[in-house]
């Protein structure tokens, strides 16, 4: 797809402010529906492109720029969201920090990337409410976390008849949150429930032994239904579980590392998942034990079960149908 124009945007939470790169333009808005109607206004005002050769580019900015995503989405407008740290890396050393300069920087980056740009594709709204309800789920899990490591320590020295109150508030605000998780377990299961399609790839996913339903929720989201990558090994780049070479001439020869770029979140699920294969997966436990036995490292070993787990995921969800243990029938 071929872009004559690219219009980089640096988001805050009250307003926005655009740059035209060939047109050498730019303005603020307000971060509203009715400044978006009016940054079109703007564009149409100093350039004579026509809308398909028009994109937009903005950084990731969570709730700050989903309303802007879906303004460009509903009015046909093609529009990339930039990861942050892709952003950082591309302007090099900064000294300061000055919206309007980034967002002619947004737009340069943009327009020299055009001709290997897809356009992004706004998320179902399934795949948001997910997200969003995860994200929650996490807070409320880490508030758990705090009270339950505040009473375990407070135990060790007061007893309860000592302070009783304090132990009753810590076990009130726990089991609230029990409950509270609970409910997000439901929402998600109903989320997902009521979508055909979604159902079926969270059933495939779930089919693989060692992987549980809050995987599968981060990893319908993190792909956005298994639209965002096109094989197991992009994701597996993405998720921090692939291998990349460290070498330099001669003197720096080191075994191949995995990037600490890397979604850490399913990183650490998927972690999980390798570490409770091993214990209840005849298969992996037996791989796990033969490889650690040989003398080789614990750690590259549960890598490489994190990604025979994503090539399982993808290999499931691809084919639409559930994984088979091979190794059962063999033994049978």
């Amino acid at each position: 797809m071929k872009f004559s124009e690219t219009i980089g945007i640096d988001v805050s939470k009250s307003w926005i402010d655009a740059r035209m790169h060939l047109a050498r333009q730019e303005k603020r808005f307000d971060n509203t529906t009715v400044g978006y109607k009016t940054l079109i206004a703007w564009i149409a005002k100093h350039g004579q492109h026509p809308k398909e050769s028009i994109l937009f580019a903005f950084e990731h900015t969570g709730l700050y720029s989903y309303n802007l995503s879906v303004f460009l989405s509903s009015g046909g407008y093609h529009y990339i969201l930039i990861p942050s740290i892709e952003m950082r890396r591309s302007m090099g050393m900064a000294r300061g920090k000055d919206d309007r300069i980034d967002a002619a920087k947004i737009a340069l980056y943009a327009y020299r990337r055009k001709e290997e740009i897809t356009p992004y594709k706004m998320p179902e709204i399934i795949i948001f409410r997910l997200k969003h309800l995860l994200a929650l789920r996490d807070r409320l899990v880490v508030q758990r976390g705090g009270y339950q490591a505040s009473l375990k320590e407070s135990s060790c020295f007061l007893k309860k008849n000592q302070d009783p109150e304090f132990f009753k508030i810590h076990d009130q605000m726990i089991h609230l949150l029990n409950k509270k998780i609970d409910k997000i377990d439901q929402s998600l299961n109903s989320i997902i429930r009521q979508d055909e399609e979604m159902n079926h790839i969270f059933q495939m996913i779930t089919s693989i032994q060692g992987v549980g339903a809050q995987t599968a929720y981060y990893m319908i989201v993190f792909t956005h239904g298994f639209l965002l990558f096109a094989d197991w090994r992009k994701f597996a780049s993405y998720a921090g579980t692939a291998p990349f070479p460290y070498q330099s001439g001669s003197s720096i020869r080191s075994k191949a590392k995995v990037s600490h770029l890397a979604n850490q979140k399913i990183k650490s699920l998927l972690h999980a998942c390798a570490m409770t294969s091993i214990i209840y997966n005849p298969e992996m436990k037996a791989y796990f034990n033969k490889r650690t036995e040989s003398g080789k490292s614990k750690m590259s070993t549960l890598n490489i079960i994190r990604n025979k787990l994503i090539a399982r995921i993808f290999a499931v969800v691809n084919r639409g149908t559930p994984y088979v243990n091979t190794c059962k029938f063999a033994s049978e």
